[in-house]
């Protein structure tokens, strides 16, 4: 009897799995009790497959998993590497903010990357992410500033790069490593964007241990139904967190309430306001958010 062997979906391709086991890659096809059962497998997770011959077998098992992402398809995360921008084009900083309480709710830790320094240091976004208490670098793409402090940050560590489109992930991994020679697209003058250049999730080895995903934009997120509850989504701003239970109002929302520490903390300088304004903005997708009307 052939003997199970272990492994991680490395990439997904037209009903094929490539799995990064300790004898290389092995392309598998997927048993059919996975489409019975509505089980999918994803790029990141961790699998048992039977070896058929040289270089390829059948997927048998999906072992348990630390999240699953819907939109992109991707399974245990440890690290959401944000990229930013204060060049163009400019990140507005609600889009991390959806993406930071997402890495929350997936028990990821959120880390925020300012790319194209060389032509803006971005220190607005670089001020409000570290005062907030998340892991904030600075990189270039184009002269490598950066390369090593980010390295750092992600060794031994399964991370998916994230961001609006143009501010230069595909970039970053090609800078990572250079034998990647990752598509990258142009931006476009006229609209301050840029065009997307990754068509599926893949994952990539990078020195020092770490295991990257290149994912497409902002928009490929399926963030509404990844956000929480409104009730929750207080606990996903930990920057809120040495405030939450001293307010006036054991219900408040820290929206406009009188007493309320949050509110407080803003005015003291405690905490952004941006953080803030992205708190409501999200607060009020939540609350008129209906989930038996998406499924």
């Amino acid at each position: 009897m052939t003997p199970m062997a272990h492994g991680i979906i490395f990439k997904a391709l037209s009903g094929f799995y490539y799995i990064e086991s300790e004898d290389g890659t092995v392309e598998c096809r997927a048993r059919g009790r996975f489409r019975l059962e509505k089980s999918v497998p994803l790029v990141g997770d961790r699998v048992e497959f039977t070896p058929t011959e040289p270089g390829k077998g059948v997927l048998t098992t999906i072992l348990p998993r630390k999240n699953a992402f819907i939109r992109p398809p991707i399974a245990n995360i440890n690290k959401m590497v944000i990229i930013a921008s204060g060049a163009v084009p400019v990140t507005d900083p609600y889009l991390i903010d959806r993406m930071t309480v997402i890495s929350q709710k997936n028990d990821c830790e959120a880390v925020i990357c300012v790319n194209k320094c060389d032509l803006d240091p971005g220190d607005f976004l670089y001020d409000i992410y570290r005062k907030s208490g998340f892991a904030t670098l600075r990189t270039s793409a184009e002269t490598g500033e950066g390369r090593g402090e980010l390295l750092a940050v992600i060794a031994d560590s399964i991370c998916a790069f994230t961001g609006n489109s143009g501010v230069g992930k595909s970039s970053i991994l090609n800078m990572l490593e250079p034998n990647f020679q990752i598509s990258t697209g142009e931006i476009s003058k006229k609209l301050g964007r840029g065009r997307h250049t990754t068509r599926h999730v893949e994952l990539f080895k990078l020195p020092g241990g770490a295991i990257i995903a290149d994912t497409p934009g902002f928009s490929a997120f399926d963030t509404e139904s990844q956000l929480t509850a409104k009730d929750e989504l207080q606990y996903m701003f930990p920057d809120f967190e040495p405030y939450l239970g001293a307010c006036r109002f054991l219900d408040c929302a820290h929206i406009k309430e009188p007493g309320c520490a949050v509110l407080e903390a803003i005015e003291d300088g405690n905490v952004q306001k941006s953080r803030h304004s992205s708190y409501v903005r999200l607060y009020e997708i939540a609350a008129n958010y209906k989930e038996w009307e998406h499924k």
